[in-house]
């Protein structure tokens, strides 16, 4: 029987195999960045950006967040500090759909990378396929 990974150990995962992504440790907090801008970053549930949970912050398209957070408060919340800019919460205990983390953490890439970095991540998905 294989053991889960941690959550962080899989949000690293699939934020460092974004093109140019790389990590940096910030506010006690590992943050996920592109040529140097956030993109994500994980709320340790120890650390009180977590508030005794484990969840990754992302930025959303204008107007998501509140559908997102309306739909399933249980999965989705407005964060502390970067709430107000549109930013959403995803807990990472409990049942979580990777799949979909991995969706929202590449949305929120795209939002915040440079168009040629994004335009690479979409033609390498298209490959994928």
């Amino acid at each position: 029987m294989s053991v889960p990974l941690a959550p962080i150990l899989r949000l690293r995962e699939l934020a460092l195999a974004l093109p140019e992504a790389h990590e940096v440790e910030a506010w006690g907090e590992p943050t996920f960045r592109v040529r140097n801008k956030i993109f994500a970053m994980h709320a340790d549930p120890d650390n009180h950006h977590g508030k005794g949970r484990p969840a990754v912050w992302v930025k959303a398209a204008a107007g998501v967040q509140e559908s997102m957070v309306a739909a399933a408060p249980d999965c989705f919340f407005r964060p502390p500090y970067l709430g107000p800019k549109g930013w959403v919460g995803v807990w990472l205990d409990g049942v979580v759909d990777w799949e979909d983390v991995a969706e929202f953490v590449q949305d929120s890439y795209r939002l915040i990378a440079p168009k040629r970095l994004s335009a690479r991540l979409s033609s390498e998905a298209e490959s994928d396929d």
